[in-house]
């Protein structure tokens, strides 16, 4: 398994998910996740939907922006509540915009739908491009959280990984953040690397933990198909990450994190208490959700549809009056209760033992006694070294509770 984005105590956690309820298609979708796809450069690692620009085409992503939005409320079913609760841009790199790219998107959205004190808005930067300019314009944009892509602190690591910053720029990107008045920053960093990269993790969590951010994600390097990295490993110029320095440096920064008070309450995310991704907890939790911008996903329960996934092709639906949708797929009971299981043991929330036939069960206390599990207030939860495993122990269960996994409902790969 590869993290991609349990020292808490039981009263620590929520409620288990529970496998058979599903949500209701009643009311309005609450929760929004914007892709802003373009990049200055594309990482060496990099699968994502980006498109290389160095500016970024701001207009041109507004104009799409405005016209799938109206498209969405004009069909009802995804239809925008009158306040969001949170609000993520992703992509992509949107720090590479103006300033007033956010103010712009405030606008498209509904100024009115984002006046809620309670708001969540989650905007992804890198450091280099995170200027001070760009920290207040998001500000007064109502900006209030910050998901910085700094991935290492350290030279060697960084310009094999192909990253544009340098390792004193993650420090004064968060200053100007505070600055600007934007407290709540998550740092991502990626382990795993190949043996042949000069690299010391712990000196990395050491200066992750200097900066005094309340939030970090983990993100386990893989080799993905299409990328330079997958080239270079296939062509013997590069080594394959090694499995057992990953396992390593996952669990030294559980320990680690979890030591300095942060809560792993998340396979790739730690936070310290209050700092959770609220965001993020709406796609675990399978509640519903709007997708804007190429690549994009969106889900009410029973539906998901996802948008076409090239920059071009998305622009180039809206400048015809196109729908930009790809395709969509309506989810059975089973096929949520396979979700449920996936997305619920990938959080500290876990799953609720009484939902689990008498094998699963038992397949369960196997977990715990070999310390991949824990069992608590009618839950089952998984450790960090359960965590590792997360593909195969899902596998199991649902082998486990007599179900059958149908093609492609859950990518248990690059996680």
């Amino acid at each position: 398994m590869r993290v991609r984005n349990s020292g808490a105590g039981p009263d620590d956690h929520s409620e288990p998910v529970n496998l058979t309820e599903m949500e209701s298609v009643s009311g309005s979708v609450r929760s929004v996740y914007v892709h802003a796809p373009f990049c200055a450069r594309r990482c060496f690692y990099c699968d994502f939907a980006v498109y290389v620009s160095r500016n970024g085409d701001l207009d041109g992503w507004l104009r799409a922006l405005e016209w799938e939005l109206k498209l969405v409320q004009e069909e009802g079913y995804f239809s925008l509540g009158e306040e969001l609760e949170t609000l993520f841009v992703g992509g992509g790199t949107p720090s590479v915009f103006a300033p007033e790219a956010m103010s712009g998107l405030a606008r498209i959205i509904g100024q009115d739908r984002l006046k809620s004190a309670d708001l969540e808005w989650t905007v992804e930067a890198n450091p280099e491009s995170f200027t001070q300019p760009v920290a207040e314009g998001w500000a007064r944009a109502g900006v209030n959280r910050l998901s910085l892509g700094v991935q290492s602190f350290q030279g060697p690591a960084l310009r094999w990984l192909k990253r544009l910053h340098g390792p004193q720029e993650p420090a004064r990107a968060v200053e100007r953040a505070r600055a600007a008045g934007i407290g709540n920053v998550n740092v991502d960093l990626i382990f795993g690397l190949p043996r042949g990269v000069e690299r010391d993790w712990s000196m990395e969590l050491d200066s992750a933990l200097a900066l005094g951010v309340p939030h970090v994600s983990l993100y386990g390097l893989s080799v993905e198909s299409g990328t330079p990295l997958a080239a270079a490993v296939d062509g013997g110029a590069v080594s394959a990450p090694d499995e057992e320095d990953y396992r390593e440096q996952f669990m030294i920064a559980s320990e680690r994190l979890t030591a300095e008070g942060f809560r792993h309450y998340e396979v790739s995310n730690f936070a310290l208490p209050g700092f959770e991704a609220r965001h993020n907890r709406v796609y675990w939790e399978m509640a519903p959700y709007l997708g804007l911008g190429n690549s994009a996903h969106s889900f009410r329960a029973p539906r998901r549809r996802w948008n076409l996934r090239g920059w071009g092709a998305y622009q180039k639906a809206s400048q015809q009056g196109d729908a930009p949708w790809d395709s969509e797929e309506v989810l059975g009971s089973e096929d949520a209760r396979l979700e449920r299981i996936w997305l619920g043991l990938r959080t500290d929330r876990g799953i609720g033992v009484s939902d689990l036939e008498s094998k699963a069960r038992a397949l369960v206390e196997g977990w715990v006694s070999r310390g991949q599990a824990m069992m608590s207030r009618g839950a089952v939860r998984l450790t960090p070294e359960g965590w590792l495993l997360l593909d195969q122990l899902v596998v199991d269960l649902d082998l486990a509770q007599g179900l059958t996994l149908p093609p492609g409902v859950l990518d248990l790969s690059g996680i």
